[in-house]
């Protein structure tokens, strides 16, 4: 048997802990639901709050171990509509195995409904400790803590590319572009959507890299520049046949790190359009490093519409031959 882990190790391992959470209102876009970023949101949230409740806050691992808390797989359903108004029961069960190098959460999120517990989220929720070189480390690590470090997240997958980016600009030059012949190969003839964008310093943590918080922003930023792109602005679908969107489930997995300001290349494939009713996407992420392109993140969300049978009354929408085809064919081939 090896040694005796710290007791707020095992704590981390072994202890489920319940937090009382309420989303925060930026997430109530439309009508009086929240979406599905900042569900994801309050399920990091949830884990944070297991962390303290541990005795090892994210704050003191830094300051006192040097290493940084980074959320690195975050997979949701979601089963029930969360409200702006609603307080949260989130409950954290570690799920962490043997031998494993990561810290694995199943974090199920309940809310009151007429009296009763209805479920309206769960997610798999994966962390690991990066080891931070900004700062020196004031105390050793805890017992038992050092298997869930890293030098680095992930080793992403390369592949070699012909083509060259565009010059960007100023750093006032916008909201990056969707004309660029690296994103042209990387996308070919498929059914997707590319975006290049320079990261900024808000949607990254620790000095350096993209948290996962910022993956769930990218995602939800090229789901709306997708949708504009194929004739399906957001607010036009809204106003002319009531369709709200609404994520039934998504899934992020961080497979390297993407620096701060680094140019990030976003492609967004269809990959699916079930019975008219809902769509799935992939969201795969690549910066430019020595001539090669590096996958830094990759995803799955899964799409649909409600529209206002009666008031504040969803149901799902069934998509017209219009919508499929805008979802079914790429802009290059439908012009």
């Amino acid at each position: 048997m090896g040694p005796t882990p710290h007791p707020a190790v095992t704590a981390l391992l072994e202890n489920p802990t319940t937090g009382r959470l309420r989303p925060l209102f930026e997430g109530n876009n439309i009508s009086f639901a929240i979406g599905f970023k900042h569900i994801n949101y309050v399920a990091e949230a949830a884990v944070l709050n297991h962390f303290r409740s541990a005795g090892l806050p994210v704050g003191d691992l830094y300051r006192r171990f040097g290493l940084g808390f980074d959320v690195v797989d975050i997979h949701s359903r979601l089963a029930a509509l969360l409200a702006v108004d609603d307080e949260v029961e989130a409950v954290v069960t570690p799920a962490t195995k043997a031998g494993e190098d990561r810290l694995r959460f199943k974090v199920e999120l309940y809310v009151e409904r007429d009296g009763k517990r209805v479920k309206c989220a769960g997610s798999k929720v994966q962390v690991v400790l990066r080891v931070d070189d900004h700062i020196k480390a004031e105390e050793s690590l805890p017992e038992g803590i050092e298997r869930f470090t890293a030098v680095r997240l992930g080793t992403g997958e390369r592949r070699g590319i012909a083509a060259a980016p565009r010059p960007y600009g100023e750093f006032t030059a916008g909201r990056g572009t969707t004309a660029d012949p690296v994103l042209d190969e990387i996308i070919g003839d498929t059914n997707a959507f590319g975006w290049r964008w320079r990261m900024p310093y808000f949607y990254c943590h620790f000095n350096e890299r993209v948290q996962m918080s910022g993956f769930l922003r990218i995602m939800e930023e090229v789901e709306d520049l997708f949708l504009a792109d194929r004739g399906l602005p957001i607010k036009k679908v809204l106003d002319t046949r009531g369709w709200i969107p609404v994520v039934t489930q998504s899934r992020i997995e961080i497979l390297d790190e993407t620096v701060m300001e680094e140019e990030l290349y976003t492609v967004y494939t269809v990959e699916s359009v079930f019975k008219t009713l809902l769509y799935s996407t992939r969201m795969d992420c690549y910066v430019l490093r020595d001539g090669s392109l590096v996958k830094t993140a990759t995803g799955t969300i899964t799409h649909g519409y409600l529209h206002e049978s009666a008031p504040n009354q969803w149901e799902m929408a069934e998509f017209d031959e219009s919508t499929v085809a805008a979802l079914s064919t790429p802009r290059r081939a439908a012009s």
